[in-house]
């Protein structure tokens, strides 16, 4: 077998969040006087971390404004915190993948720009069911992605080298990650992204359904 781990994005990838993230930012906007955006805006404006979020929700007269947007991060944070899990749901067929992944011996590890606490959390509640060797989001440890300070040390901490691991994102920022890396890029197209679009960020493969994911291996 030629790769013996996969690294997985979280949001889009694993977890459908799209509106719950999309809705705590609009109830954010709103109480600071500022307008809401379609859920399905939020695609393209999810990947890069909070403070990215939170700058592409706001106006772009306020962005440069940094006390409110620490002002707005923490209500984001407030109110996700709340209402992390009221829409959430696990994409179809990735139960099942995870499954054959098991089955097959192959590990798993979880890497995210989403904070880690929110990583951790939304990690033990949809995917306790199966055994994730790492499980990493956004902190002061290691800049956000797509550097791949993070990516090389959960290779590390598995003993494997990066030639050894798919990684499986939604996102352009995924693919660069993984290629930063070293790694083998997988894009998910059920995510947040378009084939299209993850093919011009270089995905070396990208899949339309999680089962075509262990025909990669």
């Amino acid at each position: 077998m030629q790769y013996r781990a996969v690294l997985f994005d979280l949001d889009g990838t694993l977890i459908d969040s799209l509106a719950d993230i999309a809705l705590a930012t609009n109830r954010t906007m709103e109480m600071h006087g500022f307008p809401s955006h379609p859920v399905e805006a939020y695609k393209h404006m999810i990947g890069d971390g909070v403070r990215k979020l939170i700058l592409r929700a706001l106006p772009a007269v306020k962005r440069g404004e940094d006390a409110l947007v620490d002002r707005c991060i923490a209500a984001y944070a407030a109110d996700y915190g709340k209402n992390w899990n009221v829409q959430t749901r696990l994409y179809p067929g990735i139960a099942e993948m995870l499954d054959g992944l098991g089955a097959r011996g192959v590990r798993m590890s979880v890497l995210s720009n989403k904070p880690d606490a929110f990583t951790q959390v939304c990690a033990q509640s949809y995917l306790s069911k199966w055994h994730f060797d790492v499980v990493m989001g956004a902190s002061t440890q290691f800049p956000n992605k797509p550097d791949p300070s993070s990516a090389l040390d959960i290779a590390m901490r598995l003993g494997l080298t990066a030639q050894q691991i798919l990684y499986l994102g939604d996102m352009p920022v995924d693919m660069q990650t993984a290629s930063n890396a070293r790694m083998t890029s997988v894009g998910a197209a059920w995510g947040f992204r378009t084939a299209g679009e993850l093919r011009a960020a270089g995905a070396s493969h990208v899949i339309g359904h999680p089962a075509e994911l262990l025909q990669l291996l």
